[in-house]
Parts: structure tokens; sequence; C-alpha cells
């Protein structure tokens, strides 16, 4: 304790000494960036103030940059991921009462395989569930709107508008740029930076329709945790968080999946099983053709690895729901749903 007394005391000093003349959103740079002595994580509220000033761009893109590498360098907290959420959140409006079950964010944003996640989405859907999906248009042949086009599938250009889809088809997909529009000039930085920034991360958790349920994909296994505690820190009632495919809500059917669980103040994990035989799927190897999705829901082609993909998938949101009370139970209800599909219903 007397340690942390003598920082704050030496990081008031130096701010007290030096602050004269700084733009505003210095003060974040200093906090996270001044060497291994004084620098320390942003609380809640400072990642709040700091990512509103950057939404209402009153932040220098040098500024942001700057920051935004720092975090990447030595990885976001969970309250500075919460924090920053809760800023974006200030501009838009959801609905009066939850009107999808799951939110499924779909946040890749260099498509490297098809998302058959997707069919995954749709045949719960089907089943009664409604989602909300939201997203990054992303770059590639197979992007999540592209495959949802050739689905037959149009994105909602708005909040309203998917409340609407929802009540009516228990489907919607929202970009990201129809309820936040600020957050595209954070994903456009990649490219100048060289590297993915804390939008990828944080608009994981933005659940903009206010679902009750939510099914995450991260990138790396270490991000599961740091994603459970950002899910309570925002209060998010249930959530399923694990390593998906490109970093998008997918099992990978092949291994055995880890799956860490939010259930309001409970932070629990489970591990699911490997649903394949072993013979590998060529995940990055096989054409990005959205038709290839369409083609596998209409039954018009076979393959066992992405059809264990989307079963799991499926399975993983049927359990976080409270449809099935096993994973046993929820395997096989999403194995049936995908044998009763309404095969003709999607794509042409």
């Amino acid at each position: 304790m007397p340690d942390d007394n003598k920082r704050n005391d030496e990081e008031t000093a130096e701010e007290g000494a030096d602050s004269g003349g700084l733009h505003p959103f210095a003060r974040y740079l200093r906090l996270v960036g001044r060497g291994p002595t004084l620098s320390r994580p942003l609380t809640m509220a400072e990642a709040e103030e700091a990512m509103t000033a950057i939404l209402a761009g009153s932040a220098e893109p040098m500024q942001i940059g700057a920051l935004f590498l720092l975090l990447r360098y030595r990885k976001e907290t969970p309250e500075e991921l919460a924090g920053f959420v809760r800023a974006a959140q200030r501009w838009w409006k959801p609905p009066g009462e939850p009107v999808a079950e799951i939110d499924w964010p779909s946040y890749a944003d260099r498509h490297k395989q098809l998302p058959y996640f997707l069919l995954s989405a749709l045949l719960l859907a089907e089943a009664g569930i409604k989602i909300a999906m939201h997203g990054l248009a992303g770059v590639g042949e197979a992007t999540t709107p592209r495959v949802l086009k050739a689905l037959g599938i149009e994105p909602a250009g708005s909040i309203e508008e998917a409340t609407r889809r929802l009540q009516r088809e228990r489907f919607a997909y929202l970009p990201v740029e129809r309820f936040c529009p600020p957050l595209l000039r954070l994903f456009a930085m990649r490219p100048v930076l060289g590297l993915r920034t804390p939008a990828n991360s944080f608009c994981r958790e933005l659940n903009p329709l206010g679902a009750p349920a939510q099914l995450q994909g991260v990138f790396h296994p270490t991000y599961i945790a740091t994603h459970q505690e950002a899910a309570r820190f925002l209060k998010q009632p249930k959530a399923a968080i694990f390593k998906g495919g490109g970093g998008e809500a997918q099992i990978n059917p092949e291994k055995a999946c880890r799956v860490g669980l939010v259930e309001g103040e409970t932070l629990n994990e489970e591990t699911w099983p490997a649903l394949t035989g072993g013979q590998r799927h060529p995940w990055r190897e096989e054409p990005l053709d959205p038709a290839a999705v369409v083609a596998l829901w209409r039954g018009e082609r076979e393959a066992e690895g992405p059809v264990a993909a989307v079963i799991g998938t499926a399975a993983v949101a049927l359990k976080l729901t409270g449809r099935a009370p096993t994973q046993d139970a929820a395997l096989d209800q999403a194995r049936a749903l995908w044998r009763e599909r309404a095969k003709g219903k999607f794509g042409r």
C-alpha cells in the first residue's frame, strides 16, 4: 500500500508539473505510456472518456494511433474494453424491450475462410430464436454481408428496421455504420497501423439491440477471459465466448472447444468435444465462394467438417439459451434441426 501511495503521488506531481499546454487527449496517452514505473491501464471511466472523445472527433489521428498501438502491445484490460463499449453505446437508442434473444457479433476484417456460422444462425432463427447479428463489411469475396446476400438476406438500415425484421423473420444483420458510424474510422486505421485496433475487440461487446444472450468468437484463446470479464462489467446476462474460425463465432469441429461462459456475475468454463472423426477439412484452402455456403444449406453439397461446424455452433447457442440442458442434448437438437431444415428457403 505505501508503494501504491508513492506511485500515485509521483503520478500526480508529474501531471501537475508537465500538463501546461498539452492537448486534452494527451492525458490518456500519459497514463498508459509513461514507461514501466508510472504507466497504468485506464480505469473504466477513463476509457469511456477517451473513447467518447475519439468518437466525437476531438482526438487527433496521431493520438488515436498512439493509444491503440500501446493497448495492442500490452493487451486491453476488461475495464478498458467495457469503458470503450459504454462510450459507443451512447450513439444509438436500443429498443425499449429486448427483441432479440441472441446477440451475434461478426467483426472479422480479413475473411480467409467461409462463414458457415451464418447457417447456424439461420438454423436457430428457423427454430424460433431471434438472432441479432451486427458487424463489419470486411475484405474478401466471402464476407458476412456477401454470403448473406447470396442467401437472399439484405442488411438492415437502422436499429428500427432490424427490430422489425427480428419480429417478422427472427434474423437481422445490422452493419456497424448503421448504428455507430464513427467506429468505421477506427477500423479504417488497420492499413495505416498494420495491426488490428481495439475496435476489433470491443465491438464484439456492443450488443446494439440489447439481447440477453451473446455468442462471441475471438481470435486468440487468451482473449476469452478478457471478454468474460468485460461482459460481466457490462452486465451482460449470458454469454458464450470461444476461439472461433477467423475470429468469428464458429467452432472448429475437429478439436475440443473451450467455451467461457457468463451467467450474471458468475464466470465459468466448459469444454465441448470434437465432432469429426479426425478427417481435416481444408478451411483455408477451399475457394471463398459464397455459393458453396448456399449449396450446403440447400443440400446440393456434402461436407462433413462444415456441417459439423454448423451443428456444433448452433448447439452452443441452444445450451446458452436454455433450449437444451446438456451438451449432448444440444447437439442432438442441433442435428435434428439441420436434418429438418427448409432447404429451399435460402439462396436461389
